[in-house]
């Protein structure tokens, strides 16, 4: 759970090819395109804005994924601060999709009917052949929320924001799976509350 008094500024990674397409990424290493490089520095611009001075006592993790750690880049360079001076943390991964991952959503109802099936019964608890369900991923999410020691910026992915708001916010669990993740907007989370920028 999230100390009390600390808040988490949650930045989704800029749009990916793959993100355009509808394709399952997962954890499967695809860089932003110019439409995910503006988003960033669009959230950069906003969190700067928002934070002022605060700006650099934060703490900043991403995602050690491409698309996380670039845009986590640029949002720091619209903050005037050295763009690679952040850690990464592999519990911030995106949920693993498994034998889904470069499959089109537009296609599961073909290639793969018997898990879209199973996965619609039990979102939460869907375990994809080779990868990880929902709740899975929420529990290596808990662990990294229960050590945020100060105010953080974070980049990382829309699993990943969907745990956090699931386990901040109390979410039943069968809704997290299906929580908005914009790419253009910035979750602002503290203790029972959250707000977007």
């Amino acid at each position: 759970m999230l100390k009390p008094g600390l808040t988490i500024y949650f930045i989704r990674h800029g749009e990916t090819d793959w993100n355009r397409d509808r394709r399952y990424q997962g954890q499967v290493d695809i860089p932003l395109n110019a439409t995910g490089r503006g988003q960033a520095a669009r959230n950069g611009r906003v969190l700067a804005t928002a934070l002022g001075a605060r700006a650099a006592g934060m703490d900043y993790v991403a995602s050690p994924l491409q698309r996380a750690r670039e845009t986590m880049q640029i949002v720091r360079g619209e903050l005037g601060f050295a763009r690679d001076a952040f850690r990464t943390d592999d519990r911030l991964k995106e949920v693993h999709y498994g034998h889904w991952e470069g499959q089109l959503q537009d296609e599961l109802r073909t290639s793969d009917p018997q898990g879209l099936a199973a996965r619609d019964l039990d979102a939460w608890g869907w375990v994809p052949r080779g990868g990880e369900s929902y709740e899975v991923m929420s529990r290596r999410v808990a662990v990294w929320l229960a050590e945020v020691a100060r105010d953080t910026v974070v980049v990382a992915h829309g699993g990943t924001m969907r745990a956090l708001r699931g386990l901040v916010l109390d979410v039943p669990l069968a809704q997290v799976p299906f929580l908005p993740v914009p790419q253009d907007q910035i979750l602002v989370v503290s203790a029972g509350v959250a707000s977007w920028l």
